[in-house]
């Protein structure tokens, strides 16, 4: 819509008052007005096959269920030329969504954690490639080569840190003691390798990179941001997550599968993923990295930012099988370039993001000052949509012809070459384990997701040209390197490591327990925990018998002595490490910063009991377990929680969004998450009663 349209209006029901002359003289502006639409117009209308292609794709992934709102913006030359939300950013009080509605942009946060660095660099307060021990020194860890790590190393995700500490630090209140238990838990654990060697997608390494920030300057990290990133770049809507700004006007998400609304999430690892904004302020801050826009680094911090930033294991890979397995990954940034794009002699910038609630996706193309920003309530492709956006618009303004693609049969599978027949086998998942076979005389290859021995779902693959194709999704290759094997997934043309494959020593080491199909109970969970994270709070222990040596605990873990079972790949992004504890005489675990009992300390619950439980002062959740069906009535404190598992570990009952009363099945386990102090009485009854 031409931005003149309502003084237009205005003028036409205002000219009925005016004088003769006066109406002469707004004709002859008018004119003159009409005159510059007419010619700006063939600006406006540069947009309008964009603005239809977006509005297809957004309500395509609105309408499916995917998303529950989703916003756009689109900045061209350093002017915002198209904006606008889609859906409802509160369906109660039927409330759209606008322009200046928040969404949470999780890892996108990223970017802005790598520019307060990057700002302090400039200052000379802090060296790109000094060791984080410098500004850091009481950071420890386990494993000796953390002395290695650099600023730089943060950044890039070459750090080789082990991956998350989620426990408590997404959800819906923020944890007061992040800082402390991030650096615990890094503090007892290992490295991957080498610090520089790979580079994994880590979040511990930006929230070390938030801590740095706050510490160096002296400022609280948001506080930091606001002064030096928010406030220059007029960046009004961008801080705090949705959670920490409900009267603000927030996008809210609710579960497609039952429409319940989930409360507003908050995330309190800021520098990895807990920053909130609109699509607006994200393409004004992605301009702020071209040559012509508003800035707040040096040109050489935005010029080392939005550099290629390979590992060692990248740089290898790449030269011998022609596969970069990392992408093209810049400070914060996921990629600094696409080859389809560099191709042709376009640098191309862009950052994903997503949590349980949100996706965001920001992308940039610096020397032409082109960004865009889309983001959503729900798991939806905004990358798709996102790319496409600027293919449009790049087509429009003839810089990159968009390729027409022709309606034609799909191509058929070629063979697949024999020596494919050298990756057959297991792989380590970031939390699983999958079993890659292949069919020569079919010329077919399978992707078993397993559970133990069992094989719980699985999907065929066919071969074209280097990679294995899935009938819907993203491709994967097989490659060689340093002597391991991997599983690489390309997403709209960006890679990375799916799995590395499992190899079994002649010696393999056990556990001082036989841990196969114990099930176990987390303990240390906060009552705002997000609700995906209740998927981390019974865990079933697995062995595959064709992999002597290992244990499946949330995630293959590699048998190193009686008591720990650590990380053995190099590659796969989040790893945990298990140690077995002692705690007054019961065998407990520990899977990095998460600690778990046996399923025998939950306490047996029978009908007719009324129980009043106390969370303890070291804050553990409560377990009980029911011998048999009844109905379960619970009167608590607001604050706290209750979470019911079914015999088979999935979720029929949260009070987070679930209230009342509550049929128990029997064998289900009911988990009582408060704070320290918190009592809450429990009375089960009979079902007929």
């Amino acid at each position: 819509m031409n931005k003149n349209n309502g003084f237009y209006r205005k003028l036409v029901s205002t000219r009925g008052s005016l004088s003769i002359l006066c109406i002469f003289m707004a004709i002859a502006i008018f004119a003159a007005l009409l005159y510059v639409a007419t010619h700006s117009s063939k600006t406006s209308g540069l947009y309008n096959e964009t603005v239809k292609l977006t509005r297809t794709e957004v309500w395509k992934n609105i309408n499916s269920g995917k998303a529950s709102s989703i916003s756009v913006a689109i900045m061209d030359n350093g002017k915002i030329v198209y904006s606008e939300g889609f859906g409802m950013a509160d369906r109660e009080k039927s409330i759209p969504v606008d322009k200046k509605t928040l969404f949470n942009m999780g890892s996108i946060s990223k970017v802005f954690c790598a520019a307060a660095i990057m700002n302090l660099v400039d200052e000379g307060k802090v060296e790109l490639d000094a060791p984080i021990t410098k500004y850091l020194p009481e950071f420890k860890m386990a494993d000796p080569r953390y002395k290695d790590i650099t600023v730089r190393m943060l950044l890039n995700h070459s750090s080789d840190v082990p991956g998350t500490t989620y426990a408590n630090n997404m959800g819906y209140g923020f944890n007061d003691t992040v800082y402390e238990e991030i650096m615990a838990n890094l503090a007892h654990s290992n490295l991957k390798a080498a610090p520089g060697e790979t580079a994994p997608y880590t979040n511990d390494g930006f929230s070390l990179a938030e801590i740095l920030v706050s510490r160096v300057s002296g400022q609280k990290y948001i506080d930091f941001l606001s002064e030096r990133i928010f406030k220059p770049l007029s960046l009004k809507k961008t801080g705090l997550g949705v959670g920490e700004r409900t009267n603000e006007g927030i996008s809210l998400y609710y579960k497609p599968d039952t429409a319940q609304q989930v409360p507003p999430e908050v995330i309190s690892i800021l520098g990895a993923g807990g920053l909130s904004s609109t699509p607006e302020d994200l393409v004004v801050f992605m301009d702020s990295f071209s040559d012509k826009g508003k800035k707040v680094l040096s040109n050489e911090s935005i010029a080392e930012i939005i550099k290629a930033q390979p590992s060692l294991f990248a740089k290898t890979t790449l030269k011998e099988t022609g596969i970069n397995p990392e992408g093209e990954v810049g400070l914060g940034f996921d990629f600094v370039e696409m080859p389809s794009y560099k191709e042709k002699g376009i640098k191309v910038i862009g950052k994903a993001g997503a949590t349980y609630e949100y996706s965001a996706f920001a992308v940039s193309v610096p020397s032409e000052r082109i960004s865009v920003a889309v983001m959503a309530a729900g798991t939806c492709d905004v990358q798709g949509i996102a790319i496409e956006i600027l293919n449009s618009i790049l087509d429009a303004k003839g810089i990159l012809k968009k390729e027409e693609t022709p309606v034609m049969a799909p191509p058929s599978p070629q063979p697949i070459p024999t020596e494919y027949a050298n990756f057959a086998g297991y792989y380590a998942g970031e939390s699983s384990i999958t079993k890659i076979s292949f069919d020569f005389n079919q010329n077919t290859a399978a992707m078993t997701t397993m559970a133990g021995d069992q094989e719980i779902s699985s999907i065929n693959l066919t071969y074209r040209d280097g990679y294995f194709y899935p009938e819907i999704g993203p491709k994967f290759a097989f490659l060689s390197s340093g002597g391991k094997k991997y599983i690489v997934v390309s997403i709209h043309e960006l890679n990375s490591v799916f799995g590395e494959k499992i190899t079994v020593t002649d010696e393999p080491k056990s556990l001082k327990m036989d841990m196969n199909g114990t099930k176990w109970l987390r303990r240390n969970v906060k009552p705002f925990e997000a609700m995906y994270q209740t998927t981390s709070h019974v865990i079933t222990a697995l062995y595959n018998s064709k992999l002597p040596g290992y244990v499946d605990f949330n995630g293959p873990k590699k048998i190193d002595s009686p008591d720990f079972a650590g990380m053995a790949f190099d590659i796969v992004r989040d790893q945990k490490e298990l140690t077995l504890l002692d705690v007054n005489g019961e065998t407990w675990a520990q899977l990095s910063e998460m600690i778990y009992s046996p399923i025998n300390t939950a306490m047996p619950l029978e009908i007719g009991n009324n129980e009043k439980i106390t969370i303890e002062k070291n804050g553990y959740s409560e377990w009980l377990q029911a011998d048999t069906d009844m109905v379960l009535e619970v009167k608590k404190p607001d604050r706290a929680r209750v979470i019911i598992f079914a015999p088979d570990s999935s979720i029929y009952y949260d009070s987070v969004i679930d209230k009342g009363d509550v049929f128990v099945k029997a064998g289900s386990l009911i988990e009582l998450a408060g704070m320290p102090g918190d009592v809450m009485e429990v009375t089960a009854k009979s079902p007929s009663s």
